[in-house]
């Protein structure tokens, strides 16, 4: 069973939208949708595994000469991330990511 969500889209592929803008998608969709809890799950979990890691990655750029290397270690992995965790949530799967999916679950289902 799919419900409509906010965009008139179904909830699964807004879900998987919120992975595919890393951070950023998440917060949006968090400030679109307030009705639909499975599209706000993983837009809040996608906020709190992209936005640190992408901090991460941003700091440790700054390391002098090897810097970008070690940033790429991390920033190319994340790009798997993204497509593994959009494709879960296109699938309608309500997955949980250890320790930030039980914070996102509390946070957004009470």
């Amino acid at each position: 069973m799919t419900y409509d969500t906010k965009l008139g889209i179904e909830e699964n592929k807004v879900a998987a939208l919120s992975y595919a803008g890393l951070w950023i998608s998440g917060i949006v969709l968090l400030l679109i949708e307030k009705e639909n809890r499975f599209v706000r799950f993983h837009a809040m979990q996608s906020v709190l595994v992209f936005l640190p890691l992408s901090l991460l990655v941003l700091f440790i750029a700054w390391v002098p000469y090897v810097g970008w290397v070690l940033a790429d270690f991390i920033g190319f992995p994340s790009m798997f991330l993204v497509v593994l965790f959009a494709f879960m949530a296109y699938r309608g799967m309500k997955f949980k990511i250890p320790f930030i999916g039980r914070y996102a679950y509390r946070l957004i289902y009470g």
